[in-house]
Order: C-alpha cells, then structure tokens, then sequence
C-alpha cells in the first residue's frame, strides 16, 4: 500500500495499518542521482526506489550477513542466513518474514558456529561458511542437522561462497579466504596468489564428500585480488564474478571457472562505498542480469548490469533497507512473489524482501523468467 505523502491523511492511513508515522516521512532516495565522492570517479545514476514487502525482525546483537533461500517439497519456502555474533543461522518464512527457528550456536563441534559469514543452499544442503573455525560446515534440509565440515586444512579466514552443479549430486563450490598479515592488514599481492579456494563436493544419501581442488588468485596486474567476499559463478558461460570490496577502487572482476583472470573488469565508478553481494537473475542461457550492491549507511544502491556485456543497466535501492553485505535472489514464484524475491541483509540486524516483479516494473527490466 503506497501513502500520500505529506498530509494528515497520510499520517491518519498509517497509523490506520499500523505503518507508523514514520511511514509519512519523505523519501530522499526515489529516482535521484547518486552523488559524487570527493576525488573519485563516481558515475550519477538513477536510482529508483522500491518498497520492501517486508523487513525480518531486527536484531542488532545477531549482526546478520548473508541470506540464502530453499524452497523445500512440502511448501516450505525458508530465508536463512548467518548471524555472525550469535553464531547462529537465523531461519525465517521467506513469504511473509516471520521467525521460525535459530540454529547453531558457539563451538567447535558438529552443528556449532563460530562467526558464519557467508550461506548457500545447494540442493537440499545449506552451506554455512565459518571465518573463525575456518571451514564450510553443510547442513541437511530441513531438519539442519550436521553433514560434517570441509575446507579446514586450507582455509585461513573464509568470507564468501558461490558455487554451480557440475553434474547431479556433484557440485563446483568457491570460497574466498581474506586471510591477513601478522598485523592484520591485507598481505602484499605476491602473496595473494590463495585468495579463492575451489573444492568439488559430492552430496548425497550418505552425506557429504569434499575436495580441494585448487587455489588461486593473480599476484599481479588488474587481477589481483586483495579484499573480496562476494562470489558468484555463471557457469553456462565460463564466468566468475569477484566483488573487490576495497573502499579506494571498488568493482567487479571476471575469473573463469578454472580461477584464471580473464581481463575483464566492470563496475568502476558505480561503488563509490564498497561492491558487496552479488546476484544473478538468469534468463535462458543468454539473457539476463547481474545485480551487485554498493553498500552504504545512507546511500545503499544495487546495480544492475547486462548478464553477457556487463553493461550498466539500471539501479534500484529499498525504502529502508542500508548497509547490505549479502543479498540472494530467487527466481520462483509464491505468495507475495509472482515472479520471484531479492533479499539484502539491512543494517547488520535483519533481511530486507524486495518483490523481483516491482524491481522490474519500477526499472522496466525482465520478470518472466522463472526457475
């Protein structure tokens, strides 16, 4: 429901579906030009503003990360994502927002955490990246017991984790690692040649398998990679995308699936703050999108490119959700989502849902491409 703005009748409507006064503030964000950093090389873009179906509850002690949907056999439809203070992953109704249940807690043990960071459901598994115990620790949908661990003979300081079904059961799986120096700064670029480590997971009745398969990273020129988080593969066309997430020179890399730079940059100008979540909204083998976050506090901006160019497309921002590290798309539809959701995490204490069918309305992109 949309308000008029700036009238006792909008403040009379609000308080009347409990939206609150806030409701009638002005908004800031709608159809504006991003403004310039002093001495960057920011672009102005439009930035259209659409409406959050709804905001999870908030919760500034969970400091909440990364989301990910499953949509299970029986109907469920589940947003979880990783609360890396608590060290928990938090499991809402992905339709409506409600809390279900809080998995995990602290340790080193089977079915513990210690800071999870970035979320993946592959298949009917959730892959829970772990920065402080250094490993992936898979979790069987949907009852979240334990599948046991991998990556901790190689992982130093995990972050993120994107991956794609190299043949049924058998998946690609990539995980980027920020380790540090002694002193806790980012390591010169020769020693940045590890920054993404790759394993090849087998999943099935009897569990889960993992191996790694390599390392890599460039160590010098335009490849190099010195803070990255956000992962994600395009697997039909060879593609990695990499966010460098360094406030100074923030935009987006191409490796290949074999972790070899492909020379290809995009995105510069467009993350003035910082290039974070990343996802694809696919359209058959071709056509389609990258939408890919510029994280702020009071400017907080998803870019939209061209799936094969890598284009600029549009922008588009929520009403309230800010401060976004990771996002998840999903291209099926149900309940308030005919043609699918964007979740970004808002403000390091819940998840922001936007509806994929207002997203393309608002910024006349595609939205009959379900998955």
């Amino acid at each position: 429901m949309r308000l008029p703005r700036s009238s006792a009748t909008c403040l009379a409507a609000a308080l009347l579906v409990g939206l609150g006064a806030s409701a009638c503030e002005p908004k800031t964000n709608a159809a504006v030009s991003k403004s310039s950093t002093p001495g960057s090389d920011t672009i102005r873009v439009r930035v259209a503003e659409v409406r959050e179906t709804f905001i999870t509850p908030f919760d500034s002690a969970d400091n909440v990360d990364g989301p990910a949907v499953w949509h299970g056999p029986n109907g469920q439809h589940w947003l979880l994502s990783s609360a890396k203070t608590t060290d928990v992953v938090l499991v809402n109704d992905a339709a409506t927002g409600a809390a279900i249940r809080r998995v995990g807690g602290s340790g080193t043990a089977a079915g513990t955490l210690a800071r999870p960071n970035g979320v993946a459901v592959v298949g009917d598994v959730l892959l829970v990246v772990e920065r402080d115990n250094h490993r992936v620790q898979g979790f069987r949908l949907p009852d979240l017991t334990s599948l046991g661990t991998f990556g901790g003979a190689v992982l130093r300081l995990p972050y993120g984790i994107g991956w794609y079904a190299e043949r049924p059961g058998t998946y690609m799986v990539y995980v980027t690692d920020n380790y540090e120096a002694a002193d806790e700064s980012v390591p010169p670029d020769r020693e940045l040649g590890q920054r993404v480590k790759q394993f090849r997971v087998a999943i099935g009745s009897g569990g889960m398998r993992a191996e790694h398969v390599r390392s890599f990273g460039d160590t010098v020129g335009a490849g190099v990679l010195r803070v990255v988080e956000s992962i994600m593969p395009d697997a039909v066309h060879n593609h990695l995308l990499i966010a460098e997430e360094t406030e100074t020179d923030s935009y987006i890399k191409v490796y290949d699936l074999e972790g070899r730079f492909t020379g290809r940059v995009f995105g510069r100008g467009h993350f003035p703050q910082q290039a974070e979540g990343l996802a694809l909204y696919a359209c058959g083998d071709t056509a389609g999108y990258w939408i890919a976050t510029d994280q702020g506090d009071s400017t907080n901006t998803y870019h939209v490119f061209d799936r094969m160019s890598f284009a600029h497309v549009a922008a588009f921002s929520g009403e309230r959700t800010r401060r976004t590290d990771g996002v998840a798309l999903t291209q099926t539809g149900f309940g308030p989502f005919p043609a699918g959701a964007f979740y970004a995490s808002h403000l390091d204490g819940s998840i922001g849902a936007l509806s994929w069918a207002n997203i393309a309305k608002a910024l006349q992109l595609r939205s009959d491409c379900p998955r």
